[in-house]
């Protein structure tokens, strides 16, 4: 079997465009493992996948698929690179763009400076919808982990997020606390871990550990969670400038009523065929 694909990223957060259109898309979790494998393979965070829409209100529907092969609700950055490619690609010459996703509708816009804006929806702050098991909807949870406690926000943004705040993120425990709350009982779908570090009002830096991945350079979806979380604690304003390693979003959200609104770049790698 013969794959053609796209490479793109969004701040080093990089994924594999699969334009599944005319062909529908039927690969198994070990085929996706391999196109995954960075020695063997293409190499990706995510995967993504394009199809004709499900539902009356999108123009396409939006597919992701994590490294280890199993889908995944939501992927922020892997948004703006699926606007940046089906308009490039003359797949729609609409500037706003509704897809339908596993948790919704987002809408995608291309911006005239070259960078994408995301309407991610509201988030998800209500436990049993993230999921995450606790008695009642609190601003901070105490997690039990690893023998000590941790204190954390947890907010879905489509997909569910758990975020720690750090003094500094560049020695914060990414690889250790990680995957032990990716994987904790209390996150039924597991989770993401971002590590957040409050620089001012306006201004935080952000390491994620994504579910099925690791740690990757840059994770939308975890530059809202983390946003929503800080402004829900009071500590951050309403539009916030989301440091990650390979770059930097522009996280808005105007109230609790309105959507939230991420802004950042996407660019095309390289174009190929794979053998699978």
């Amino acid at each position: 079997m013969r794959l053609s694909f796209t490479k793109m990223h969004g701040l080093g957060n990089d994924f594999v465009v699969i334009n599944a259109l005319d062909n529908p898309f039927n690969l198994s979790p070990s085929q996706i493992q391999k196109i995954a494998d960075r020695h063997c393979g293409i190499g990706f965070d995510q995967l993504l996948v394009i199809e004709p829409p499900s539902v009356s209100e999108a123009i396409f529907d939006y597919r992701i698929f994590n490294a280890d092969g199993q889908e995944v609700e939501q992927c922020g950055n892997g948004a703006r690179c699926f606007a940046r490619y089906v308009r490039e690609k003359n797949l729609t010459t609409l500037s706003r763009i509704p897809v339908k996703t596993n948790t919704g509708l987002i809408t995608l816009s291309c911006r005239d400076d070259g960078l994408v804006a995301v309407e991610m929806g509201q988030p998800i702050l209500e436990p049993e919808q993230i999921p995450f098991i606790a008695d009642t909807r609190q601003t901070k949870y105490v997690i039990d982990v690893n023998n000590q406690t941790v204190e954390a926000s947890v907010v879905s943004i489509g997909n569910p997020h758990v975020v720690l705040s750090v003094p500094d993120v560049t020695t914060a425990p990414v690889g250790e606390l990680g995957p032990l709350l990716e994987t904790h009982p209390r996150f039924p779908n597991r989770v993401n871990v971002g590590f957040m570090q409050i620089i001012n009002a306006d201004q935080i830096s952000l390491r994620v550990f994504e579910r099925g991945v690791g740690e990757t350079q840059a994770c939308g979806s975890g530059a809202c969670a983390a946003a929503v979380a800080g402004i829900l604690q009071g500590k951050l304003n309403n539009e916030v400038k989301v440091d990650l390693s390979g770059g930097s979003l522009l996280i808005s959200w105007p109230d609790q009523q309105s959507p939230i609104t991420m802004v950042g770049p996407a660019e095309f790698v390289f174009e190929g065929v794979i053998n699978l």
